[in-house]
């Protein structure tokens, strides 16, 4: 499918968020421009502190935008809102939290915690639809009805994110804004909630922003991927593309940190260290540019030569 088909669900446009004010001002993402087609997985990826959780967090108008805009089919959901526009952005864009744990209330059950969204927004005729629509999302995920009468505290962290994600499914959404979902999980439930959130988009046709700060594991889950670096976009390009010609030396960085299998050659291997200072903007301003086949890449005029020649010849 070709980019002039598909249908920009989610569009983010010279987006700036800045937290403080004045002198203790601090830029969290700097002029970031993306799109995100419908039914896609886009990955956003980057080390801790680079502005990936801030755009999300944006995106569901946790953090308010200082400038730039972002416009949901077609309309704009950031600023001031009406009631109704505000409540429907709200259903159609579901968040899923990194940390299980620190996402669930405590005090309340499992029902009540995955029924919150239905009650808010009354999604339900009467009590036995509410709890038709519970006990099959949570099937879905996983889990049995009859964890319903449970607290949090008693699931592992695996089961814990089963429902958190129950939560964000029951409410129907869209688009799901997914903030490091399975980062705080063992290594072998990681692979099931990823495979849950395929099925998911599979039979819902689910638009995902899957934020990560490991690129090995986007790899099985995105059909693009957003570098970014202490808030600016490094790298845009599909998921083959971009671990085939990795061009920006930040994302040659972070793709040499996946470890290897192989301890021989693991040991063998030599990490990448990007360091910013190895740009020189002093004469020539850097800009995100795409050098073709979707690929785009931050630089000056002289680095986008040199990576165009080394992507194409």
């Amino acid at each position: 499918m070709e980019n002039n088909e598909k249908k920009v669900l989610l569009s983010i446009q010279n987006l700036d968020v800045v937290f403080g004010r004045g002198k203790k001002a601090f830029k969290a993402v700097d002029n970031v421009s993306f799109d995100i087609y419908k039914g896609e997985t886009l990955s956003l990826v980057g080390e801790s502190g680079s502005g990936k959780t801030t755009i999300g967090r944006a995106i569901v108008r946790i953090n308010p935008c200082s400038a730039g805009a972002i416009y949901y089919d077609g309309k704009k959901i950031s600023g001031k809102l009406s009631r109704k526009d505000d409540r429907e952005v709200i259903r159609k864009i579901q968040m899923i939290f990194q940390d299980p744990a620190a996402s669930l209330n405590e005090r309340a059950t499992i029902e009540y915690i995955i029924s919150e969204g239905l009650y808010n927004f009354h999604l339900y005729k009467d009590e036995k639809e509410r709890m038709a629509k519970i006990e099959n999302v949570v099937r879905e995920v996983g889990l049995l009805p009859e964890h319903l009468t449970r607290y949090p505290h008693e699931f592992s962290g695996g089961q814990r994110q089963r429902v958190g994600m129950a939560r964000s499914f029951v409410m129907e959404p869209e688009f799901i804004v997914a903030d490091e979902p399975i980062s705080a999980l063992d290594v072998s439930i990681r692979a099931q909630v990823l495979n849950l959130m395929k099925k998911f988009q599979q039979d819902r046709g689910l638009t995902y922003l899957f934020i990560a700060h490991d690129l090995s594991i986007v790899r099985f889950i995105s059909d693009r991927i957003v570098v970014i670096y202490k808030g600016k976009i490094m790298e845009i390009a599909e998921t083959e593309e971009l671990f085939a010609y990795p061009l920006h030396p930040y994302t040659k960085s972070l793709i040499s940190a996946i470890p290897i299998p192989d301890p021989k050659i693991e040991k063998q291997k030599k990490l990448f260290i990007y360091d910013k200072s190895m740009h020189d903007y002093s004469t020539e301003q850097p800009e995100l540019v795409d050098i073709g086949n979707g690929h785009m890449v931050y630089g000056s005029p002289s680095e986008i030569e040199k990576y165009k020649q080394i992507r194409f010849g």
